[in-house]
């Protein structure tokens, strides 16, 4: 019996160092490399379409109408909108580029007002337009093979396109903050198919407090109700390069 379970030991033991033996060995098997060079470029540019869902956070005045009421506002459902832009791109290091993403963003927003006591509605959509201007360091991972992950973060401006007038918000036309992401480069033979999913945080107040445009007076109430409001945005992008 105790031979027996010398000898099953041993099986054990062998089995487990083959094992091991095996996944190293696995791990150093190299596969061919599509566009080897693909990163030593110094320039490089490429194209990026995606989809994103806008937000805005929001902060009350708590301000009372002339006939008491008081007015919050919600954002309580987010709509897809689409995205297209342009990759500049500037190789620094093995592990490090510079880049440069004009894009534009189409997207919508869903507000729901509702009065404190009465618990009145009212809801409205309202369609922003952007052109971003995202300045981003990205950090590339050690290349496996055919894929490499990655981390992007930076700094972006941005311009609103054909702002609505006569609406119960308008935001400035202005904005800046900061985006993060992460992602993974697949190296294909004629390019790099690069996912990545990013989060923009807008670090400006957004709310339009002149509102010049507005002719129905009742829909200043609105406008009122609102303190300040910063952009978020959550975005799946398909980078082509």
């Amino acid at each position: 019996m105790k031979t027996i379970r010398k000898h099953s030991l041993r099986g054990v033991l062998f089995a487990f160092a083959f094992l091991c033996w095996h996944q190293q060995l696995a791990g150093q098997v190299q596969k061919v490399q599509n566009q080897p060079y693909a990163d030593q470029k110094m320039y490089h540019v490429g194209f990026s379409v995606g989809l994103c869902s806008e937000d805005l956070i929001l902060k009350h005045t708590g301000a009372t109408t002339p006939n008491g009421e008081v007015w919050f506002a919600e954002i309580p459902s987010y709509s897809m909108g689409f995205t297209v832009g342009f990759i500049a791109d500037r190789y620094l290091s093995q592990y490090l580029n510079l880049r440069v993403l004009p894009t534009l963003y189409f997207g919508e927003k869903n507000y729901v007002f509702k009065e404190q006591t009465s618990l009145k509605e009212y809801s409205t959509t309202i369609r922003n337009n952007y052109l971003s201007l995202p300045i981003l360091l990205k950090f590339n991972a050690q290349r496996v093979n055919n894929y490499r992950p990655f981390v992007v973060g930076g700094a972006y401006v941005s311009s609103e396109l054909g702002g609505v007038k006569n609406q119960a918000v308008r935001l400035k036309g202005f904005d800046y903050g900061l985006q993060l992401g992460v992602g993974c480069n697949f190296y294909l033979p004629l390019f790099k198919f690069c996912p990545e999913l990013r989060f923009s945080f807008g670090l400006r107040d957004l709310i339009d407090k002149e509102r010049k445009d507005l002719t129905d007076n009742d829909m200043r109430k609105y406008t009122n109700a609102l303190a300040s409001g910063k952009s978020r945005m959550i975005s799946l992008v398909l980078n082509f390069e």
